[in-house]
């Protein structure tokens, strides 16, 4: 199944994995991070992901539906907001799945690809048979999807160790999303999907178009590295499971 996003979100909040200067990410409608001056965007995209932050932020709070999000009806239409909450259900072993028009479109997404990790070995037909370069682009796609319907924490869940590879708390982070109107992900699936000491490691080229609160426009262009547990004795479903680990973002 090749998930299709309509990504739009923050490119400086997945920089806010950056070791280098915070950024705050700024959010209007459809966010993305804002930096300390203009936006998450500017800053984030400046320099290099750090590997691991110095120290690790609080995860995120569960939250059904976060304050401010928008349904996926009002993102995509009734129709097709019923067919990816029927598509979520199918999928999800959860007695109570989050498979519900109501909540974001990321948010139903995000429950489709992690059922469907669960079932790595026989996938139902609804979980499609996807490549692992497609997964690894996916998780960008969603992890934009996410931060354009203001579902901040399962954007922040795209990133390793349940949010934790961004370098900030999931306070920081959401509060990043203020000052930015939208932001347009083109994410191209990775040529080689590498091997190394029980991971695995995809990096997916992206371009991001931001359009700041005051419509000043700006592009990034660069890549994030996706990792995932290989499949090893004792993994965890969610391990197994793209995640976001680092990125790098430059101007222009």
């Amino acid at each position: 199944m090749k998930m299709l996003y309509p990504a739009t979100a923050l490119i400086a909040l997945m920089l806010s994995a950056c070791s280098g200067a915070p950024e705050q990410p700024a959010g209007d409608a459809s966010t993305t991070a804002g930096v300390t001056a203009p936006s998450n965007v500017a800053t984030s995209v400046g320099g290099d992901v750090a590997a691991a932050p110095d120290a690790a932020p609080t995860a995120a709070a569960a939250s059904p539906i976060p304050d401010g999000a928008r349904s996926c009806t009002a993102e995509i239409g009734e129709a097709r907001a019923k067919a990816l909450a029927d598509q979520c259900r199918m999928v999800s072993p959860a007695t109570r799945p989050p498979c519900n028009v109501a909540n974001s479109c990321a948010m139903m997404r995000d429950e489709v690809a992690r059922s469907c990790a669960l079932f790595a070995d026989d996938p139902p037909a609804e979980c499609g048979n996807p490549s692992q370069g497609e997964l690894a682009a996916d998780v960008v796609r969603l992890y934009y999807d996410a931060i354009n319907s203001r579902d901040y924490p399962v954007a922040y869940a795209q990133w390793g160790g349940r949010g934790e590879a961004s370098g900030k708390s999931y306070a920081d982070f959401a509060a990043g999303f203020a000052g930015t109107r939208s932001v347009t992900v083109r994410a191209t699936e990775p040529q080689d999907v590498e091997g190394g000491a029980g991971s695995l490691y995809a990096t997916v080229p992206v371009t991001v178009d931001a359009v700041l609160a005051d419509g000043k426009r700006q592009r990034f262009t660069g890549s994030y590295v996706i990792r995932r547990v290989n499949n090893v004795d004792g993994a965890s479903a969610e391990q197994k499971r793209w995640h976001i680990d680092s990125a790098k973002l430059k101007a222009g």
